[in-house]
């Protein structure tokens, strides 16, 4: 028996070492972490459980049976985050460069199962070459199986990915499908194609990092929702992003102790400009409204012109959309719809209620909008906002124009509570360009069309400039000083609390992507 148990041991020590210790030296030399120990400082001390440690791989080809490593490349298991359970895998690039073999893609599958059956988050620590081409189409079966499972568990837990280190061919599909994808700043990339089959085919010469780096994804693609300065920075950004959220579709996010008190922000009161041309900066509103130092931004150097993120509101996790009017004035477009839409169905999905701050004037004209799809994609965040469950509270800041504010939120397609600030106007054009149009035979035939264009605009901005049509219409439930907003959402999400709707039965939307 004794035996039995010393060869356990060895075969257990031989697993954790992955690679050998020269490949996990050259590791750290670039700055990164070993799978095991980003698993170390992501778990909670001692709570991790490992499963399938001896595993190895079935190939015999191309001489692979003589590279035999325990573990196959890929460490996973259970434990827990701040006391709560989560699932993870964390691929080990020092064993055959973390390429993915069969039995390296069973041992995810496992644990991606077991996560949808016990209700838990399933946290992904990318660091992997790709397929294993010694295994021809079994790794590409492999791949397979790991994105059916990414599309049954989506909306069922939260999925997280940690790109921390290369993710190139069909790797990038899973991460693609997962809830949030994390990249590590220098060390990690994400491509369809790496930068020599770019320069074969289209000629283009570019780096690895310039083609799917973390800053080209978190501000050209938006393939990334945050990105981190290195793998500890990583893990810290997974667990701020998971306390937000709860353990699965089932559950609501934990509610923070909080001592309600006045509840009053003076300093709301001097954000909006005097000026309706003038921009200001909605964090500054957000920071205002929420808990202190609660928000995380998502996505929050892609389609500036809208924020999207979390926050605590009395100690509730919430999800914010807003306008940012120091980014094209806060128009929506095509990315900044998109990106919203997705944040949107994300805390559908997962329970948490959504503020919505609107100041928008619109959506942004032009030939380039038009032949990218503005016209679909900016259906896709009215489709989100329509067919979202989850308590909606909206609070115009000042404009509210057009079908951008049917969009944003509007009563009209399922809004809880909407409020406005006195300074908000809601109308269908600004009053510059009504009064033009309404006005067109009047001004063109006055002795001073100038003088008269400024009289005929002051009278639209009388009467439809203002929350106050709105708010006789029942379209806006209450206008209120700026000052007191912090607490009649407290109030609102309060009430809200219980809230249940039901869509019509049906398989599912069509959400036109």
């Amino acid at each position: 028996m004794n035996d039995k148990i010393k060869i356990l041991e060895d075969k257990i020590s031989t697993a954790q070492l992955g690679g050998g210790q020269t490949r996990i030296d050259k590791q750290h030399q670039k700055g990164k972490l070993t799978a095991r120990e980003r698993i170390h400082f992501l778990l909670d001390n001692g709570s991790f459980e490992e499963i399938g440690a001896l595993v190895t791989h079935r190939s015999r080809d191309f001489g692979m049976d003589k590279q035999v490593i325990y573990g196959d490349g890929v460490v996973t298991g259970y434990g827990t985050i701040n006391g709560r359970l989560v699932y993870v895998f964390a691929q080990d690039f020092t064993v055959f460069g973390g390429s993915l073999s069969e039995t390296h893609a069973e041992k995810i599958v496992k644990i991606m199962d077991m996560a949808m059956k016990n209700g838990a988050p399933l946290i992904g620590l990318n660091d992997s070459g790709g397929a294993r081409i010694q295994e021809g189409v079994k790794s590409l079966g492999g791949y397979a199986d790991i994105f059916y499972r990414n599309v049954l568990a989506s909306g069922v837990v939260p999925q997280i990915s940690a790109i921390m280190g290369p993710c190139a061919g069909g790797a990038v599909y899973s991460p693609a499908m997962t809830d949030f994808t994390i990249m590590v700043e220098n060390t990690s990339y994400m491509f369809v194609t790496g930068p020599n089959v770019v320069k074969t085919v289209t000629n283009e010469s570019v780096t690895a990092e310039e083609l799917g780096g973390a800053s080209a994804h978190s501000t050209k693609s938006g393939v990334t929702h945050l990105t981190a300065a290195n793998d500890l920075d990583c893990i810290e950004k997974i667990k701020k992003l998971l306390s937000y959220m709860p353990q699965n579709c089932e559950d609501t996010p934990a509610k923070l102790p909080f001592e309600i008190g006045e509840e009053v922000r003076m300093q709301l009161d001097d954000i909006i400009p005097e000026s309706a041309n003038q921009p200001y900066d909605m964090r500054e509103v957000i920071e205002g409204i929420m808990d202190e130092n609660s928000f995380l931004e998502i996505h929050e150097y892609y389609a500036e012109n809208i924020v999207v993120g979390f926050a605590r509101l009395a100690g509730r996790s919430i999800g914010i959309v807003a306008n940012q009017p120091i980014s094209l004035a806060g128009v929506l477009d095509v990315d900044s719809s998109k990106k919203a839409a997705r944040f949107v169905r994300f805390c559908d999905c997962f329970n948490i209620p959504l503020l919505v701050l609107v100041d928008v004037p619109g959506f942004l004209p032009g030939t380039d909008q038009e032949w990218n799809g503005i016209i679909v994609n900016g259906a896709k965040l009215l489709f989100a906002f329509s067919e979202a469950t989850v308590p909606r509270v909206t609070l115009i800041t000042r404009k509210a124009y057009g079908g951008a504010y049917d969009v944003m939120n509007s009563k009209h397609i399922g809004a809880d509570m909407n409020y406005a600030w006195p300074s908000a106007e809601i109308a269908v054009m600004g009053a510059k360009g009504a009064s033009e149009i309404i006005f067109k035979k009047e001004i063109s035939a006055a002795d001073d069309p100038e003088a008269k264009l400024k009289e005929k605009e002051a009278e639209y901005a009388e009467k439809f400039a203002n929350p106050y049509s709105a708010t006789e219409r029942g379209f806006v439930d209450e206008v209120i000083l700026p000052h007191n907003t912090r607490r009649k959402l407290i109030k609102a999400f309060s009430m809200l609390e219980n809230k249940v709707d039901h869509l019509p039965k049906k398989k599912h939307g069509n959400i036109p992507l």
